[in-house]
């Protein structure tokens, strides 16, 4: 089956089953690891654990209700922009099984940031940190993408308990443009200007891509210092082939997209501690990109992440690695550090 259509049909069939509370239950009793070590208090807000949802998974917030039974901490919805578009072209999402990776440009596909309004307002479940990815519309040039993002943050700022820019995804022409200095300053200290003005401001992070230089990373640290957003998602999809096990033909019949998965697991770690020592210690880090195993989160979290997200490590390895993660992290913290 093809991957999109794949992807649709598993999460429609899985809400329909995880709406009967009786199997609900089930789930998050399989699930679920319930313990005070895996808690954390991180930019105001209260983690029951460290393992995330990474955007893109659920654009249209329809599944987050019922993808809290599988035990995640923090679920992020979007890339969400003002007005509803198609994407790009099917077909836009694609496995590469050799390197348990996929390759997509999907094109912020979703239905517009009201529609993803509307189903936040029916509620979001209490024990579970929602996150808004808003970004802009393609046909929204670049010297005015602030308006763009400044109408999806007023829009879901009542409903989502912390925000993510998305400047860096590499499938809508021009955006990671905007992840030159003097435009994502512009950016991100309106967003600020908006966000302070509220009663209770709520967290800003930004999300980058795996393929900054280590000057523009240094930019990064300096924009995040200058307008006082709370921290960085690292890192998006790569548009990189280097070393891959997928044949350079059926690369080449596939095009363009980013590349998620295990084969960027290694350049987000690096970025992630390259980052954590340029950083003010109270700016937080979420590490993700390439997540298959407990030891791929671990590996992310002593880098200097301080939450971590999955999203293709789940459609390869399914809902026992989050599961898998959290037992590790709370066995790992009940062992004797050494003197």
């Amino acid at each position: 089956m093809a991957p999109e259509k794949a992807h649709h049909l598993t999460v429609a069939l899985l809400k329909l089953v995880l709406s009967i509370p009786l199997v609900n239950q089930v789930f998050r009793s399989i699930y679920s690891v319930e313990s005070p070590k895996l808690h954390r208090e991180l930019m105001g807000l209260q983690f029951k654990n460290p393992v995330g949802l990474a955007a893109g998974f659920d654009k249209d917030g329809k599944y987050f209700r019922p993808m809290t039974a599988l035990g995640f901490g923090f679920i992020e919805v979007g890339t969400v922009t003002p007005k509803g578009q198609i994407g790009n072209p099917q077909p836009r999402l694609f496995r590469l099984p050799e390197d348990e990776a996929l390759i997509n440009r999907m094109g912020f596909n979703n239905e517009g940031v009201e529609a993803l309004v509307s189903r936040l307002q029916a509620g979001k479940p209490k024990d579970v940190i929602i996150g808004g990815n808003i970004g802009k519309n393609k046909l929204t040039p670049n010297e005015e993408a602030t308006s763009d993002y400044t109408k999806c943050f007023e829009a879901l700022f009542p409903y989502v308990d912390y925000f993510v820019v998305n400047v860096s995804s590499p499938n809508t022409p021009n955006l990671r443009a905007l992840q030159e200095k003097e435009p994502l300053t512009a950016l991100l200290s309106q967003l600020q200007q908006l966000n302070r003005a509220k009663e209770k401001p709520k967290p800003i992070l930004l999300k980058i891509a795996p393929d900054l230089t280590d000057g523009q990373l240094d930019d990064i640290v300096d924009i995040v210092s200058e307008t006082g957003i709370q921290g960085i998602i690292a890192t998006n999809t790569t548009i990189s082939r280097a070393q891959l096990n997928t044949t350079d033909q059926a690369l080449e019949e596939i095009g363009a997209g980013g590349l998620s998965g295990k084969p960027v697991k290694g350049r987000a770690t690096e970025v992630i501690r390259y980052i954590r020592k340029k950083l003010p210690a109270e700016a937080v880090i979420i590490g993700v990109g390439g997540i298959q195993s407990a030891a791929d989160a671990v590996e992310k979290l002593e880098a200097g992440a301080d939450l971590i997200q999955i999203y293709t490590g789940l459609i390869y390895e399914g809902p026992s690695l989050i599961k898998q993660i959290n037992q590790q992290l709370a066995q790992k913290q009940t062992q004797p550090q050494p003197a």
